[in-house]
């Protein structure tokens, strides 16, 4: 993964539906300009943030996948505790209509005098569609097939400035005031007309990351099509293949289902998690997934990586 990476990612839940002593539920954090985005919030979320030392006040969005209670159970408790620390400025929770329904009502009857201000963004989970949208950062979400609407997300970098080559830009008396332009890659002209071809000015940008996860899902080839080309993909690896027909009833996918997509997208490296409590460890995962795609790592509570 790139070196210098303006994303990070957290793990801080990679366990399934129920918790067991190795793994907790999902959740993960992204660290991008100082600020985190959190996506799901399983139980224990807030107590994982501060063992990783997250801090709660740069927390500013939460991206919630889908109502099954391992991936959002944790979100009112969290709430409460951002309170208690008197976190300010808002917090945008994008979920579906009813799960901003139910916290609502959650939320106000427990924790009525918030700190913050506290939005709901309402996602549609049958559409793709652009969720968050800053200078620097693009947030997707994406229908997956699951038992009740479940949406991935996609997130990637804005295309970075080329990087200025000082001696260049004095040699040909550059102004200040074009210094912008020539970061986005325009050329020189001159005051006598000539024109200098911004390659002699300028080296190439930073590459710009991104970062697909893909919560619980049913196998899907199509799913190669949305997260085509991108440096990270998290997908859902609840099972091995001796479970195979158990991951299709279920809605879920396995091990080496994951790294099918991951091969077919071309994506720089797959991360697995959402491992099932009947494995005591996640080898075989990792083995099956591996002889398929070789770039594969395992997701585990406390890996901090950048994308």
């Amino acid at each position: 993964m790139a070196a210098g990476s303006s994303l990070i990612l957290d793990i801080l839940g990679c366990g399934s539906a129920t918790p067991s002593r190795r793994h907790l539920p999902a959740c993960q954090v992204i660290e991008h300009n100082r600020e985190l985005l959190m996506i799901d919030c399983g139980e224990g979320a807030q107590r994982s943030m501060m063992q990783q030392g997250l801090a709660f006040t740069r927390l500013r969005h939460i991206f919630i996948s889908h109502l099954h209670g391992d991936h959002c159970l944790g979100l009112p408790g969290l709430l409460s505790t951002l309170s208690l620390h008197q976190m300010g400025g808002t917090l945008t929770v994008h979920t579906f209509a009813d799960g901003a329904e139910m916290f609502t009502r959650i939320v106000d009857f427990f924790c009525r005098e918030r700190s913050f201000n506290l939005e709901f963004d309402i996602i549609d989970p049958n559409a793709r569609q652009t969720v968050l949208q800053t200078k620097s950062l693009t947030v997707e979400a994406f229908p997956l097939k699951h038992r009740v609407p479940t949406v991935g997300y996609l997130f990637r970098e804005a295309p970075k400035p080329r990087h200025i080559i000082a001696d260049a830009v004095k040699f040909f008396q550059v102004p200040v005031s074009q210094m912008k332009a020539i970061k986005e890659g325009a050329d020189f002209v001159t005051p006598d007309g000539r024109t200098i071809a911004n390659e002699r000015l300028t080296r190439d940008a930073d590459p710009s990351a991104s970062y697909a996860y893909c919560s619980d899902t049913l196998y899907d080839p199509s799913l190669a099509d949305v997260v085509r080309g991108v440096d990270l993909l998290y997908h859902e690896a609840t099972y091995a293949d001796d479970a195979i027909g158990k991951a299709r009833d279920r809605f879920h996918s396995t091990a080496s289902q994951a790294a099918l997509i991951a091969r077919e997208a071309g994506v720089g490296k797959l991360l697995l998690g959402h491992y099932s409590k009947a494995y005591p460890d996640e080898n075989r995962h990792l083995a099956e997934a591996r002889a398929i795609f070789p770039e594969t790592y395992l997701a585990y509570e406390g890996l901090r990586l950048p994308v």
